[in-house]
C-alpha cells in the first residue's frame, strides 16, 4: 500500500457549493508543532492540494466531554496549552484563528436534530489536537475554526454518527478533520522516549493492528470498524483508552455511507506511536 500525498499547491477559494474531503490527522505530541518528523513535514504540505475552506471544524481528542457534544462558541478563541514538561517555545506558541459562532450554534443544532444532546459553549480555547495541526496546515491563522468534543464514555458508532451529523457541513466548503492518534499507547511511548530511542522497529503488536485497520478503512468495511475493539489484533494495546482513536470516526462519518479512505501518509514515533493521516471522500 503505498502512500498518497499532496503536491500540486490550490488556490482556489471554497464557496458555499464546494464538496470537501474529510481528513483524520495523527497530531502526535505537542512538540509537533516545533519538530523536525515526517508526520510534521506531512502536515505542513497537507492542505497544498485542498480548496481553502471557508471554515474548519475539528473534532478532538483532548477535547472531552461526558453526556453531549459541545462546540466552541467564542469569536476569538484562546489558544490553550493543555500539557507540561515540554521546551519554553511550545508554551509561546500561539493559534489566533477566529471561531465562528454562528457556525457553532448550526452545528449544536443540527446534532441536537440528530439525537445528541449539544450546545455551544463559551470560554473553551483550542486545545493542541486543535492547534497544533492547524499551526502546521494553516499557519496564516485566517480561517474561522470550531472544534467538537470527544466523549470518553461512548464508542465508535457514536462518534461515527456525530460525523454523519457534520456532513452537510462538507458539502458547503467546510473542512472537517478528526484530530487523534491512529495509534496511542503512550505508557510504551514513553519508556522509548526516556531511552531516546524515537526511531525503533516497530513491534508487531502495532503493525498487526494498523495493518487491520488499514485494510478495513480501504475496503469501507465500517461495521468491522465499529468492532474494532472486538474485532482488531491487539485493539487495547494500541488504544488502552481509546479517545484518539474516535475522531477518526468522525471524519468517517462525515464523509458519507460510500466513503473512498485514502492513507495520505504514515509514520511511526518511538515504534509504538503510527502517524498515519486519512483522507475520506464522499463517493
Amino acid at each position: 500500500m503505498s502512500d498518497t500525498q499532496f503536491h500540486n499547491a490550490s488556490s482556489k477559494q471554497a464557496d458555499e457549493t464546494t464538496t470537501m474531503p474529510t481528513l483524520f490527522v495523527s497530531h502526535g505530541s505537542p512538540e509537533t508543532a516545533v519538530a523536525d518528523t515526517e508526520a510534521a513535514a506531512f502536515l505542513r504540505s497537507a492542505a497544498a492540494g485542498l480548496p481553502r475552506p471557508r471554515a474548519i471544524v475539528v473534532v478532538s481528542a483532548h477535547f472531552e466531554v461526558s453526556g453531549g457534544v459541545a462546540v466552541t462558541g467564542d469569536a476569538t478563541p484562546e489558544t490553550v496549552h493543555d500539557f507540561g514538561g515540554f521546551q519554553p517555545e511550545l508554551y509561546e506558541k500561539r493559534y489566533p484563528a477566529p471561531g465562528d459562532p454562528a457556525l457553532a450554534q448550526e452545528i449544536a443544532r443540527n446534532l441536537v436534530s440528530a439525537g445528541f444532546h449539544s450546545q455551544a459553549i463559551a470560554n473553551h480555547g483550542f486545545d493542541h489536537g486543535v492547534w497544533v495541526p492547524l499551526i502546521l496546515m494553516y499557519p496564516d491563522a485566517d480561517i474561522p475554526v470550531v472544534a467538537v468534543s470527544v466523549d470518553p464514555r461512548q464508542s465508535a458508532d457514536h462518534h461515527y454518527r456525530l460525523g454523519q451529523a457534520l456532513a452537510d457541513l462538507t458539502h458547503r466548503g467546510i473542512l472537517v478533520i478528526g484530530s487523534g492518534s491512529f495509534t496511542h499507547n503512550l505508557r510504551e511511548a514513553f519508556v522509548n522516549l526516556r531511552q531516546g530511542m524515537r526511531d525503533i522497529v516497530v513491534p508487531d503488536w502495532v503493525s498487526s493492528f494498523t495493518g487491520w485497520m488499514s485494510d478495513r478503512l480501504e475496503a469501507n468495511d465500517v461495521d468491522a470498524l465499529l468492532d474494532y475493539r472486538a474485532q482488531a489484533p491487539n485493539a487495547e494495546r494500541n488504544h488502552p483508552t481509546d479517545e484518539h482513536l474516535m475522531p477518526l470516526y468522525s471524519a468517517l462519518g462525515a464523509a458519507g455511507p460510500s466513503a473512498q479512505a485514502t492513507r495520505l501518509h504514515a509514520s511511526d514515533e518511538y515504534g509504538v506511536l503510527n502517524m498515519a493521516m486519512w483522507r475520506f471522500d464522499a463517493a
